[in-house]
């Protein structure tokens, strides 16, 4: 027992100072572009059906709405997984998220009877939001496209890697 308590002593010890950040932050890219990107191929595939209930954007018909819809969900979704121009690549989606519930609170806030459950899917946007503001703010991690690029522009430019420290 004593031999047990000093070994689970020791990993405690030894793995309390590490930090997994950047495989976190891989992780949540990897998360959040796949489930953006499955509401994009659903989308795509429903497209028919879908642009005839997509409320469009101002001044943008439908279906043209509906397309830059799954442009952005598609295309930002690979980006953001890839960890390539990450920051850039998640204002359009966080716009998008914002224009969503703005929509979802037009469509059910005038209405008394409208209870927001745990099952409605306001929720969602502005989980997203949450997320693609915590990207906005963290950058993509040292597992991604953004970094290795980088770390090319430095050696390239002869400087040193302390200026990517912080990342």
């Amino acid at each position: 027992m004593n031999r047990l308590a000093e070994l689970l002593k020791s990993i405690y010890i030894k793995t309390t100072g590490y930090s997994y950040t950047n495989l976190g932050r891989l992780f949540l890219r990897l998360f959040i572009g796949l489930m953006l990107l499955q509401f994009g191929v659903r989308e795509w595939m429903n497209f028919d059906a879908a642009v005839d209930t997509y409320t469009s954007l101002p001044g943008m018909e439908s279906s043209t709405s509906l397309i830059l819809l799954i442009i952005i969900e598609i295309g930002c979704s690979l980006f953001i997984m890839a960890g390539f121009l990450t920051r850039l690549m998640t204002l359009p989606p966080f716009i998008l998220m914002i224009l969503s519930e703005a929509e979802i609170l037009n469509q059910h806030l005038p209405s008394a009877m409208f209870v927001n459950s745990c099952t409605h899917q306001g929720y969602l946007p502005v989980m997203f939001l949450g997320v693609y503001f915590f990207l906005l703010l963290v950058g993509p991690g040292k597992i991604s496209v953004d970094y290795f690029l980088s770390l090319h522009f430095i050696h390239t430019a002869d400087k040193s890697e302390s200026e990517l420290e912080e990342v």
